[in-house]
């Protein structure tokens, strides 16, 4: 699982590199600003959560048992889920203007917080 979560990790890593430079390049004339800051945001969170889904890939495959694995697992695929609805429903609602699309975004906050929680749940359970 840690090799699949460090591929998902430089992949949404990469993406939010490329995402980031085609709205500061290629949408800065044609979004309002406040879609182009929505759209920024989206891609600012997913490469926090890229990382943290790097540090989790990485704590799977180097700890030798020290961490509990499926609270690992767990970290991880929240970050998967929260990058996808949150970053993915903000690029959306950007793009579109359909307001109603950011409804969805909180899921994927949430995601992130359980995320973020499970990782904190492995460090205070570490053997």
């Amino acid at each position: 699982m840690g090799q699949f979560f460090l591929a998902i990790a430089a992949i949404f890593g990469g993406l939010s590199v490329g995402v980031g430079a085609f709205g500061a390049h290629a949408l800065k004339e044609k979004l309002t600003e406040r879609s182009l800051e929505i759209f920024e945001t989206g891609a600012r969170y997913q490469m926090y959560h890229a990382l943290a889904l790097l540090i989790v890939a990485l704590l799977i495959k180097i700890s030798d048992g020290q961490f509990s694995q499926p609270v690992l697992i767990a970290a991880g695929w929240n970050f998967i889920v929260g990058i996808l609805i949150f970053s993915g429903s903000l690029y959306a609602l950007s793009l579109t203007g359909i307001k109603v699309i950011g409804a969805i975004t909180p899921l994927g906050g949430a995601a992130f917080i359980a995320g973020w929680g499970a990782l904190a749940l492995a460090a205070l359970n570490n053997k």
